[in-house]
């Protein structure tokens, strides 16, 4: 019998609806049934595509005695933290401060004001490595709770007090300059594994808003040091097995230090950051392989994760089915020799599985390996046969459900992607899906435009957007305007940036992950730092940068400003945590340039200017195309022919260079760093 969770649009929830515990969704009618039963509230926090979520949920979410005691002395909450990242991120905090780390599943216990007293992650069915097992956690916070109430409570206000009490006073504390920037390159220099590339031991994810800054740094002060720290990861990366050597596309991180192993699954954002990363770093080196991984990327999103809605779905699991029956993680992806000469022969097997890093001992489970591509380049056929027969195994699961945020990655890397390539397909994956977004996600009933968080089937979700997906789609609308020259998508990013500001925006710019009257949790969120995507915070604070850019607004000009003190702040001691932030105050200190082109439709004057405008490594360059004298961008505005010729004006601040119809002119003005001037 199917409980509450069947009634939910998240596909994690879907996956717990026929669990013989009686699970709730994130309501206050849950807290209402804890206050009636005298009881606490059990909290349990994951997302679809989570190995260890599964495991959890196999192990004693369907062990009907387990269930029964979780039924009988708790409420039981399941939550997606993809769908609610607000209340996963106020209950991780907790963890985290309670226990010194964090990570999914969480498992929090409360009272029914919200309160936490009791916090951990994923629980063994017995004892196990020092750890309990579930069920004894479960009997040990019951007798707390039974005979220890006061404490208990005592507990429960402390840390709620403690958490309501945390606020950032960044904003407003000045932009970083180049002391800091300078200071953020050092420390990443440190902790830049010289060997294996990439910052930091095991687990290695991959830097994707790290290398962003290290490009955008060394196209403005020309550093080659940290174009080589770029290059080299990007590299590292494309030939490990983080990276799918068949279908393209990168895993969630790599379980050692080598980039050898992956835990094995996609998530859109990965893809989404990392594509456009490669396509950076191609615009800046030429790179055969940064093109090859960006364009590989950018399909296996459109042929893996887009919906029939023309979204994008937020993930692939790690985990799927066996020939024997089971279920494991990396199944889909690994291979032995004996697997390689079944599918190409003989001879082309034991050539693949040299090219590959195929062994006899296997470099992942039970004698398979991880396929790598440790020099030089696969032979195109046998990749495709190889790719053929993984096609017939079976698929990992595929969370459907349409993220805002990540959608809003995906189209500035696909739009990007498809203008640097000459691939209008992609461009136009990029357009639908922000049709898709206006269309389902954006609400203009009422008070302003409100964002819908997650969307499943063409239908809006019941959640709110967070920060982050004002910001990333912002940033999408942004990308997909400066390629197309639609100017429909600029209005678009300000209707969002104007809610942002009005919304999001505390005392002195700091911004807040909740609009200010979003559901009232027991802290407001706000987290400044990047952890698998930018923070909302920094990806506002790009956003609003780039629309001032290109509008001339001073308000989002002071809020992009305002919301960079945390920059300052944070970038010279935690570079690895603000990568982001770093890469839009290196926009902030070149202007950022803003490139208007001008010309008739159809001119291939005007398309040669406008491709090499995109093409411009000038840190976060706001591009404007379209008729002369046009009304769709401001920044075409009074800005005509060159002796009837298409024509490029490229202004910096309140300084404009004198306007040119030479593509290679234009280039040189985009890619000067300020070593030269």
């Amino acid at each position: 019998m199917a409980n509450r969770l069947a009634q939910a649009t998240s596909p994690y929830l879907l996956q717990h609806a026929d669990n013989p515990v009686d699970w709730w969704q994130w309501e206050p009618g849950a807290f209402e049934e804890a206050r009636r039963r005298n009881v606490p509230v059990f909290l349990s926090v994951g997302y679809s595509s989570c190995h260890w979520c599964h495991v959890l949920a196999h192990e004693s979410f369907e062990d009907a005695e387990t269930a029964a005691y979780m039924n009988e002395h708790f409420v039981n909450i399941k939550v997606d933290r993809e769908e609610r990242p607000d209340v996963d991120a106020v209950y991780m905090e907790a963890v985290q401060a309670a226990t010194g780390q964090g990570g999914w599943p969480m498992s929090v216990f409360m009272n029914a004001d919200g309160e936490p007293f009791y916090f951990g992650t994923y629980f063994p069915p017995e004892p196990r490595h020092g750890m309990p097992s579930f069920r004894q956690v479960l009997e040990g916070v019951g007798a707390a709770w039974t005979d220890r109430r006061e404490e208990v409570g005592e507990v429960a206000q402390r840390i709620a007090s403690d958490l309501a009490g945390r606020s950032l006073a960044f904003g407003g504390a000045g932009v970083p300059g180049e002391d800091e920037l300078a200071q953020a390159l050092l420390g990443l220099t440190r902790d830049y594994d010289e060997r294996h590339k990439g910052f930091g031991g095991a687990p290695k994810f991959p830097p994707s808003m790290v290398l962003e800054f290290l490009l955008r740094h060394h196209a403005r002060t020309g550093a080659e040091g940290a174009l080589e720290m770029a290059s080299d990861t990007c590299e590292a990366m494309a030939r490990g097995g983080i990276y799918d050597q068949l279908g393209g596309g990168f895993a969630r991180y790599s379980v050692d230090r080598e980039w050898v192993v992956p835990h094995f699954e996609k998530m859109l954002y990965d893809n989404a950051l990392l594509c456009r990363v490669y396509a950076h770093l191609w615009r800046v080196t030429g790179s055969d392989l940064a093109k090859r991984v960006a364009l590989e990327t950018a399909d296996f999103m459109v042929r893996e994760l887009r919906t029939a809605e023309g979204g994008y779905a937020s993930a692939l699991d790690a985990d799927s089915d066996t020939p024997d029956g089971g279920h494991a993680e990396g199944a889909f992806y690994v291979w032995t020799p004996a697997q390689l000469r079944e599918v190409l022969g003989d001879e082309d097997g034991t050539r693949a599985a040299a090219v590959f890093g195929v062994t006899e001992e296997g470099t992942f489970e039970e004698g398979a390996s991880v396929l790598r591509l440790p020099r030089g380049e696969a032979d195109s056929g046998i990749r495709e046969r190889l790719l053929a027969a993984r096609e017939q195994r079976p698929r990992p699961g595929r969370d459907d459900k349409i993220v805002a945020a990540w959608n809003g990655l995906a189209i500035a890397a696909l739009a990007e992607t498809g203008a640097y390539f000459d691939r209008p397909d992609l461009v136009e994956r990029a357009t639908e899906a922000a049709d898709l977004l206006v269309r389902v996600h954006m609400d203009f009933s009422a008070g302003g435009v409100r964002l819908a968080r997650t969307s499943k089937d063409g239908e809006a979700g019941p959640h709110a957007g967070v920060l982050e997906d004002y910001a990333d789609v912002a940033e999408g609308f942004l990308a997909l305007a400066a390629v197309g020259g639609e100017g429909s998508w600029l209005e678009f990013a300000g209707f969002l940036l104007d809610i942002v500001i009005d919304r999001f925006t505390g005392e002195g710019g700091a911004l807040y992950d909740t609009a200010h009257d979003a559901e009232r949790l027991i802290r407001r969120p706000q987290d400044p730092t990047d952890n698998a995507a930018p923070s909302g915070w920094s990806a506002a604070a790009g956003a609003l940068l780039l629309y001032a850019a290109h509008t001339g607004s001073e308000a989002h000009r002071t809020a992009a400003e305002g919301a960079l003190g945390v920059v300052k702040a944070l970038g010279p001691r935690a570079p690895r945590f603000i990568g982001w932030g770093l890469a839009v105050a290196e926009a902030l200190l070149d202007g950022p340039r803003e490139v208007a082109v001008v010309g008739t439709a159809g001119d291939p004057a005007a398309r040669e200017l406008h491709l090499t405008a995109l093409l411009g490594t000038a840190p976060g360059a706001a591009v404007a195309v379209g008729e002369p004298d046009g009304e769709e961008f401001p920044l075409l505005r009074n800005r005509p022919l060159m002796n009837g010729s298409a024509a490029a004006y490229v202004c910096r601040g309140l300084v404009c260079d004198s306007p040119t119809t030479d593509a290679s002119e234009l280039a040189r003005k985009l890619s000067d760093s300020d070593r030269n001037r």
